[in-house]
């Protein structure tokens, strides 16, 4: 029926006329086109609905199975694990991906088709059928207008291509192949996974509503990111990196489980000291102390009248305090009250000591605590390794043996690779305390003095994973910003290679270095910046880095070898000297640690150039490069600039030398502006925060004073080998044992002395430099720096001795007491000195214990720094070893005998047999002939 008769019938109808039978054919053929369009139309919206409840359904189970990963308190990833049959869920979210995309006409035809047109169909049902006769004229109005509708609609969707358009989107548009199905699809932009939207600036919810824009010819486009997202993308782990996981924390969780009540009472030990310490700070605080915690004005009469002197005596009494006369109840409360405040107070304020001047038998039982909870556990490195453990255990309950990769969505910027490498790190640590055996008291010293005093660092890093040493935490990020200390606490630090433990700040400065990769570390002398690099050399060898390299003054390169030894599995190379060549290869062949001179550097430099890697180069003493125009500068900046990470080592506050320090930071960071013109140092600091960490003794040392031993092992200059060789002719063994010293500024232990007092006096100590011969101490006195006081020798009357230490204890930083240690090191309290050096090493270990306990005692206020100057051949290298092994043999001794261990002086060796010993040896290296070689005359 064409439409102006379709108007025409209207008007008819309206008119009286009656539909005739071709009209009513017409009608029906357009009502069948509708109920069938209406048909695909529903199959097309419930298919739709479908696919996308299916598709939201998986997603949601997904979301159910994943876990939230921490680092450092904070969220950082979500983690699902995955599993084969998981396929089936990429299938669903491929079917919704592939789903053909309706645009608006699309949406209002099938709105027609389905909602519109059946009510127009039924509205004309009436006049289609022998029920026409009967109705009435308001419906066959109905009928009239929904006749019109429908007419209309049937010639603009034909006209549209409606039905071609239903059948297209009733067909998907590219069929899914099962077979080809992956758990990889699941990173595919295109399958808008809500599950990968909770990154940094994300959300599910902002992903569906930029997920579905339109591309060209009505396709959904890739998922795009919303703007503003920031962060590294979502990953797949292989079960390769994570397979062993749960059997890590399974044995990790055991044997933390098994020394669990080592560690209580080690915990409940340390407690017991912090108390008995409370209390004796509190027996010596007087009465009159509680009238600084309140307003009332105490009447301490009747307090003193009953000999409740101190706040310890109010504690004690309590209660019974009402009972005094003139004090009552209320007195009594706000007098208890108090002193309850105060006895918080201290408590909060007090650390836990272990203090060798005051064996307390409590502070002994603590270490005898911490023996075997060492004994244990191995606690290198652990407690990090343990707090990544923690993290990991959500995860780790999620996977099995069925499952096959892992989905990591970065939540907050950290990427996938923090994942995997806190995962390596818990299954290192899981196989170190698997192959440990608990072996039991059996290796415990039968003095735990003798065992803290042996690795004192061990002890400290147990208090302070006990708690005990808390006040480091922030002090240890010197005056970083918070976005970079933040990424420092996320730096996983591995230990498989350190064998050393690492203070709470010890490890967040070799962290900052992971993190800044080229950084100055300007830690105060004595705080462990050469373990500080180690570490980080130390992690990256265990990332599959091999090639580092440490530059430093010739006096500290044996040293720097003893260290990398003593602290790490890394195997160093000395590059220097005559053997340089073949070092220089080996290193080249076999990796480690290149340890070398600035001089020469000169040598070497040409043929670094061609090495491909350099992992990390260390510059230690850095001020030795402070001025950019000098060559071994320029060689210096240029391996720094080539280095994938650097760190350069230098105790000298930045304060006092800003311009020099302005040049060294340019060498790591010549991005940094560094505005000078503003003298403020708290300014300058906040500058060159990202490139440089500062940390000072009394800052992260809660538990001063402690001691810190250095042995410095030296090269003999030309002048001290020919001295040196001079005493060994003559058989004079005192002679042999000075000639180290005694060329002064040639002497390479005075160049060292010399660095180590300028030093002292940039950090704002004082110095006692002991020796036993007096013609050294006259030598060192005529040759120091500064205010030098002494030679206190044993010839100095004892009245005129402490009037020496007095004015030396008064006098500026930087004074330097020059002592015999025979006589200095016995009967005085010298604790306003922090810097003890010992000039060769004495015959009897006791003589070197009693001077430092002279400046390492109850009072000290800084900790105790000890300097053994030690030349690496001849006498001092001989009676170190001689030593070395007697104390091997008292320790074997004195674990079954009280008469051995209440004898320290038994581990003194006889002078007249290390004298013969190391004459005869030194006389055999130096003097005697070659072996290929005839016996040369003596000369005449």
């Amino acid at each position: 029926m064409r439409a102006g008769g379709m108007v025409g019938w209207l008007a008819g109808y309206r008119a009286g006329v009656r539909m005739d039978k071709a009209e009513r054919e017409e009608l029906r053929r357009l009502v069948a086109d509708f109920g069938r369009w209406g048909r695909l139309a529903q199959d097309v919206r419930h298919w739709h609905r479908a696919v996308q409840q299916a598709a939201t359904a998986v997603e949601g189970g997904l979301r159910d199975r994943s876990v939230v990963v921490e680092r450092s308190g904070q969220a950082a990833w979500r983690v699902l694990a995955l599993r084969a049959n998981d396929r089936d869920v990429v299938r669903r979210l491929k079917e919704r991906a592939t789903l053909p995309a309706t645009t608006p006409t699309d949406d209002a035809l099938l709105r027609l088709l389905i909602d519109d047109a059946p009510r127009a169909v039924a509205d004309l049902a009436p006049m289609l059928d022998v029920r026409r006769y009967l109705v009435g004229p308001a419906r066959k109005q109905a009928a009239a207008t929904a006749a019109i509708f429908l007419r209309d609609r049937h010639a603009e969707a034909t006209a549209a291509g409606g039905p071609e358009r239903l059948g297209h989107l009733g067909v998907p548009s590219a069929p899914s192949d099962p077979a080809r199905d992956s758990v990889r699809d699941l990173l595919d932009p295109s399958l808008r996974f809500a599950l990968l939207a909770e990154r940094t600036g994300g959300t599910p919810e902002l992903v569906e509503r930029t997920g579905r824009e339109r591309g060209p010819a009505g396709r959904v486009a890739p998922q795009r990111e919303p703007a503003g997202w920031t962060g590294p993308e979502p990953e797949l782990v292989d079960r390769s990196v994570f397979g062993g996981l749960p059997a890590a924390l399974a044995t990790i969780d055991r044997v933390m489980t098994g020394e669990a009540p080592y560690r209580s009472a080690a915990r409940e030990a340390g407690e017991q000291v912090r108390q008995r310490e409370v209390q004796r700070i509190l027996r010596g605080m007087p009465v009159d102390a509680l009238r600084t915690v309140t307003r009332d004005r105490f009447r301490l009469g009747p307090l003193t009248d009953a000999g409740i002197t101190s706040v310890q005596d109010v504690l004690h009494h309590g209660v019974s305090l009402q009972a005094l006369p003139g004090v009552g109840e209320t007195s009594a409360r706000r007098l208890i009250g108090a002193a309850h405040t105060l006895r918080q107070t201290t408590y909060d304020d007090t650390p836990v000591r272990l203090d060798v001047d005051h064996r307390h038998p409590e502070t002994t039982h603590l270490l005898r605590c911490l023996a075997e909870w060492d004994a244990h556990r191995r606690t290198h490195g652990a407690a990090t390794d343990l707090d990544r453990a923690a993290e990991l255990a959500p995860l780790g309950r999620t996977i099995d043996r069925r499952t096959s990769h892992l989905l990591v969505v970065p939540i907050r910027g950290l990427a996938a690779s923090g994942l995997r490498e806190s995962i390596e790190i818990v299954k290192r640590r899981a196989e170190l305390l698997g192959r440990s055996t608990a072996p039991g008291r059996r290796n415990l010293r039968a003095d735990p003095w003798d065992d803290f005093l042996a690795r004192p660092a061990d002890y400290l890093a147990m208090l302070a994973e006990l708690g005990f040493a808390t006040g480091e935490e922030n002090a240890a990020h010197g005056d970083l910003p918070d976005e970079i200390i933040q990424a420092v606490r996320d730096q996983a630090l591995d230990g498989a290679h350190l064998t050393a433990s690492l203070r709470g700040y010890q490890s967040f400065a070799a962290r900052f270095a992971l993190v800044q990769r080229k950084v100055i570390v300007g830690d105060e002398m004595g705080l462990g910046k050469t373990v500080e690099a180690i570490a980080v050399l130390a992690h990256l060898r265990s990332r599959g880095s091999r090639h580092f390299l440490v530059v430093c003054p010739a006096a500290v390169m044996t040293n720097w070898v003893r260290e990398i030894s003593g602290k790490s599995r890394l195997l160093p190379h000395r590059v220097h000297g005559p053997g340089r060549e073949s070092a220089a290869r080996a290193w080249r062949r076999d990796g480690g640690v290149a340890v070398t001179t600035y001089e020469t550097l000169a040598w070497w430099a040409p043929q670094l150039r061609e090495l491909p890697e350099l992992a990390c180069v260390v510059v230690d003493e850095a001020h030795y490069v402070k001025n950019p125009q000098a060559q071994r500068s320029i060689r210096t900046k240029e391996l720094v600039a080539r280095a994938d990470r650097a760190i350069l080592l230098t105790g000298t506050p930045l304060e006092n030398k800003v311009d020099e320090f302005r040049n060294l930071a340019s060498y790591v960071r010549p991005d940094l502006t560094v505005d000078t013109t503003d003298p403020s140092p708290a300014r300058f600091r906040r500058q060159i925060a990202p490139a440089y960490l500062r940390r000072n003794q009394d800052d992260v040392l809660d538990e001063l004073p402690e001691l810190i031993e250095v042995e410095e092992w030296l090269p003999m200059s030309s002048a001290d080998t020919t001295r040196y060789r001079e005493a060994v002719e003559r058989g004079n063994f005192m002679r042999m044992r000075q000639a180290a010293m005694l060329a002064a500024a040639e002497s390479t232990k005075v160049q060292r002395l010399v660095e180590i007092v300028r030093e002292a006096a940039e950090n704002e100590r004082r110095v006692i430099v002991f020796s036993h011969f007096r013609e050294v101490l006259d030598l060192v006195a005529r040759t120091l720096p500064g205010p030098v006081f002494g030679p206190l020798t044993g010839s100095v009357p004892a009245n005129h001795r402490q009037r020496m230490v007095d004015e030396f204890s008064a006098a500026r930083h930087g004074a330097v007491l020059v002592a015999q240690i025979v006589a200095g090191g016995v009967g005085l309290n010298i604790q306003s000195a922090s810097v003890v050096v010992i000039c060769e090493p004495q015959l009897k270990p006791t003589t070197e214990a009693q001077a430092v306990a002279r400046a390492h005692r109850m009072g000290q206020v800084q900790s105790v720094q000890v300097h053994r100057l030690l030349s690496e051949e001849g006498v001092d290298q001989r009676i170190t070893e001689l030593l070395a092994g007697k104390r091997r043999i008292f320790d074997d001794f004195a674990r079954v005998s009280d008469t051995a261990d209440a004898s320290p002086e038994a581990v003194d060796l006889s002078e007249a047999e290390l004298v013969q010993e190391v004459v005869a040896a030194e006389r055999q290296r130096l003097l005697a002939p070659a072996p290929d070689l005839p016996p040369q005359p003596a000369p005449s």
